[in-house]
């Protein structure tokens, strides 16, 4: 029993790299450095800022305790000055998004710094990628501290929800990184690579043990996958075995027997009032999870009853390519900003050799600059995944 445990998790370890080859028709390396390096200048020019230098008046903790507020509660009409009231897929713009929108900056600058640095070899781009991350994680006068205590809070009712925890999906791709930087030594990084592993270890010990992390892994819909990627993300930084290998159990045994229908329809995000949106979410960060977990492998992996990752991106693939065929009512935001360049489609289209999907994926815009799209676009850098 032991041998065989120690087998899996060295094949889920090396998982990434044996799967993580692309046709040869899709050089993703050119493709990434054709994007990227025009942006270079101004990511090198992007200071850190962590939220300890952003005020949150409503918050009921201190300047390094992220905060922010739940993105469908409004005041209630019928009782003004009372308890904020619920309007599912309307977004207020009067909440706090302060340490949200400072978190998914440093989850997209990171990233790109890291992978330019891996296309370039340039030092630089490691350089400003390691001033950030000593920021938020290392740096006592500007660290966040390792919890979500004070997340997705609803004003009149509560300091803070368990599902807020899908605000660190946004730094999912800079465990990335620094895994990227511990494996090839990147110039520098010792001098910060303890109290970077440090932070992570206390978070996905808080992500894994507290009464917050525990509900949100046992969510049922795209908040549940979210947990999954995040745990298995942060565990492949740390080596963190036994989080892994139950990462895995848990996708094939809970989340896809759950949350896919054998012919590939997702119920729970369909259900929402933002369909389009929610299925794509979901659907990137399930493919992602499974990736990370055994690449191409767990795509294709199916329940006895056929319901599958593979079959998810197959159900969705045809609204991707024209929305105009979306069976169900236009979502009631932002229906003109997805789709973007969906990562379910680059995995699924490795794993079973898609060029359809693939040449889709290349078609799609990289880069969107909607807030809304941005923060449901978290998979944003492939070269960190392959």
């Amino acid at each position: 029993m032991i041998a065989r445990r120690s087998l899996l998790i060295a094949a889920l370890l090396a998982a990434p790299a044996a799967w993580a080859k692309p046709p040869k028709a899709l050089d993703i390396r050119a493709i990434e450095r054709r994007r990227l390096l025009p942006q270079a200048k101004m990511l090198l020019a992007a200071p850190p800022r962590t939220l300890a230098a952003i005020p949150a008046p409503r918050s009921p903790a201190g300047r390094h305790d992220y905060y922010s507020e739940g993105d469908y509660w409004w005041p209630d009409p019928a009782n003004p000055g009372g308890s904020y009231v619920r309007r599912d897929g309307r977004s207020n713009p009067d909440k706090f998004d302060g340490h949200r929108d400072a978190l998914i900056a440093f989850g997209r600058t990171v990233p790109a710094l890291g992978t330019l640095w891996d296309l370039t070899g340039e030092a630089r781009f490691a350089g400003a990628a390691m001033r950030h991350l000593a920021a938020w994680f290392v740096d006592p006068k500007t660290r966040m501290n390792p919890n979500l205590s004070h997340a997705q809070a609803i004003i009149g009712l509560n300091s803070g929800r368990a599902i807020g925890v899908i605000d660190t999906l946004q730094i999912v791709e800079v465990a990335r990184v620094a895994a990227l930087f511990a494996r090839h030594d990147a110039p520098g990084y010792a001098v910060i690579r303890a109290g970077v592993d440090g932070w992570f270890a206390d978070y996905l010990t808080w992500l894994t043990t507290s009464p917050f992390g525990t509900t949100e892994r046992d969510e049922k819909n795209n908040h549940g996958t979210c947990w999954l990627l995040q745990a298995a993300s942060f565990a492949a930084l740390l080596g963190r075995d036994d989080v892994l290998v139950d990462a895995r159990t848990r996708l094939q045994t809970v989340i896809i027997p759950t949350q896919i229908e054998p012919d590939g329809r997702q119920p729970l995000e369909l259900a929402r009032t933002k369909p389009y949106a929610y299925s794509l979410f979901n659907l990137d960060v399930l493919a992602a999870s499974a990736w990370l977990l055994g690449g191409g492998e767990l795509i294709d992996w199916k329940t006895p009853d056929g319901r599958s990752i593979g079959g998810a991106i197959a159900w969705m693939a045809p609204y991707i390519a024209d929305k105009a065929k979306w069976p169900l009512p236009p979502d009631i935001e932002y229906w003109d900003g997805f789709p973007v360049r969906q990562p379910s489609l680059l995995f699924g289209g490795m794993a079973q050799k898609r060029s359809d999907w693939l040449d889709l994926w290349q078609r799609l815009n990289p880069d969107p600059a909607i807030g809304e799209v941005v923060r449901n676009f978290p998979v944003r850098q492939p070269l960190l995944w392959l």
